[in-house]
């Protein structure tokens, strides 16, 4: 039987995550400082799902070295998830921003490298360590922008531009992760992961835009829309991430060092408003109605991840289309609009 730490193990990933886990037959250890909205409703549904004794939660915070350490004892799998996650949070806040993301990781290496049970560490990095891609040659067109000439998308050889304190944050943190494989023999892969999204997510206007704007579009809520819209990004079902982190675990002494870019890919795009909009319309049967704001520092005109990496190391891809996933989205959230707000 495997033991399983998921730090953030009650946010939107991390729960999902952890019932995966749980199914499988696992021992799974979620800790969480449960900041995050909708984290407690999650990990009461996680109780409620699994009361026979395989879950084990632990309010905790990864800047607190001790707590973090102790509950890491004895680990096999480490899913490092925990952290602040918004680019505006960490204009407004940066240093909880690099404490939560860059001293928190680091805490979490330095457990592991003192660890003699030397688990398997699956690091959640972000595309936005690339910066705003504004060197990236671009194309207008009536509903989206594209790259140029970068028809796969993104790749990992792409030069990293930290722009945002959190993409200092949590560029600091994706290469500590790297460095700390090389230099001490931490079994670590990186996933820089593109826009996630799926059930038991309780998205926010700064963070979890698809998630967002359905539960806004459902209920009616204003919107507003930074930047023109048109801006596109590559947006992968939260069970395909999954099994991008069960891929990397089975392979961890071939991949340990590694970094991959993890999205939906080409075949999985959708422009923030000009497209999704009109889509949830549709779902929803009626119109929707928003204002605009001005562009967001950082934010990139196209996000698109080159996968294919991950495809041939990983024998990973995408298997759920951005139609059939903002269905499933949309849905949920119909299920449990009580819960959302």
């Amino acid at each position: 039987m495997v033991r399983a730490v998921i730090t953030g193990g009650a946010g939107f990933i991390g729960s999902n995550l952890a019932h995966r886990l749980l199914g499988d037959g696992h021992d799974v250890t979620v800790f969480d400082n449960l900041s995050r909205p909708g984290s407690e409703i999650n990990l009461d549904w996680l109780r409620a799902t699994w009361p026979s004794g395989s879950l084990r939660a632990i309010l905790g915070d990864v800047r607190d070295f001790a707590a973090l350490r102790a509950a890491l004892e004895g680990a096999d799998r480490i899913y490092h998830l925990a952290g602040q996650v918004a680019v505006t949070g960490s204009v407004r806040d940066p240093r909880a921003d690099f404490e939560a993301n860059a001293l928190g990781t680091f805490n979490l290496l330095e457990a592991v490298r003192a660890s003699p049970s030397a688990p398997a560490v699956i690091y959640a990095s972000t595309n936005k360590v690339y910066g705003d891609l504004r060197g990236v040659e671009l194309v207008e067109e009536e509903s989206r922008y594209r790259f140029a000439e970068l028809p796969f998308g993104v790749p990992e050889s792409q030069a990293l531009d930290f722009h945002s304190p959190y993409g200092c944050s949590k560029g600091a943190a994706d290469q500590y992760v790297r460095d700390y494989c090389r230099v001490y023999g931490v079994r670590a892969v990186v996933m820089r992961q593109s826009c996630i999204y799926g059930s038991r997510q309780f998205g926010f206007e700064d963070q979890g835009w698809v998630a967002w704007l359905a539960i806004a579009a459902l209920k009616g809520a204003p919107i507003t829309i930074f930047g023109d819209g048109k801006q596109v990004r590559d947006l992968l079902y939260v069970e395909d991430l999954l099994d991008a982190y069960e891929a990397a675990v089975e392979r961890i002494d071939q991949v340990a060092g590694e970094i991959y870019n993890i999205g939906g890919g080409p075949e999985n795009t959708l422009s923030v408003w000009a497209e999704l909009g009109p889509a949830l319309a549709g779902l929803l049967g009626h119109p929707l109605r928003v204002g605009y704001g001005a562009w967001r520092p950082g934010d990139q005109r196209v996000y698109v991840s080159d996968v294919r990496k991950a495809e041939r190391e990983l024998e990973w891809r995408p298997r759920v289309g951005v139609e059939e996933g903002v269905r499933r989205l949309v849905a949920w959230i119909r299920q449990h609009e009580p819960l959302l707000g």
